[in-house]
């Protein structure tokens, strides 16, 4: 499967690997609160299984306290929530220089939702964005460099203790302006 990138506004939708852009009559990005933080943490949890294959090595509740107290203290955490009912169904915590999470629950992704999320992300940078994927998760790694993200480097400097990789992404505009 190939990404299709089509340059779009990043606030009127994201574009998902097959065209396809977020549905903003049917999610909304918000800041996370505290009455997301149990869900995010689940939909987290669950989405991370899936992608790298290993349960997860932190308790619900430590992940939990990660997210809502530790993320926040360097990244913008955002939610995307489905309209119609509130749920949360992925999210992000980035800064202006880098992606230290996006996740979106197995059952809306390719839907454009990642896409939108990366998309924001792009367009509040500094010119540039790094972030991390494990080596096992091909499906992010595809993701990634479709829009624009090269593989630079990696090690298995993390928790898991799995093997990863770091991506970096340069905004084009800011190189010719």
């Amino acid at each position: 499967m190939r990404f299709q990138i089509i340059n779009s506004d990043p606030l009127s939708g994201g574009i998902d690997s097959e065209g396809i852009e977020m549905d903003l009559m049917r999610f909304r990005v918000t800041p996370l609160i505290e009455e997301h933080v149990a869900q995010v943490t689940e939909l987290w949890r669950v989405a991370m299984t899936e992608a790298i294959g290993i349960a997860p090595i932190h308790s619900f509740e430590s992940q939990a306290y990660f997210l809502q107290n530790i993320l926040p203290e360097h990244y913008q955490v955002q939610v995307v929530q489905e309209l119609s009912t509130g749920e949360p169904v992925a999210f992000m915590a980035s800064n202006h220089n880098e992606i230290s999470q996006l996740y979106v629950s197995v059952d809306y992704q390719r839907i454009g939702i990642g896409s939108h999320l990366l998309k924001l992300a792009q367009s509040e940078c500094k010119g540039s964005l790094t972030l991390r994927t494990f080596e096992v998760n091909k499906s992010a790694q595809c993701f990634y460099e479709n829009h624009g993200f090269i593989a630079i480097g990696g090690n298995s400097d993390n928790e898991e203790g799995l093997p990863d990789i770091v991506y970096y992404w340069q905004n084009r505009q800011a190189i010719t302006e």
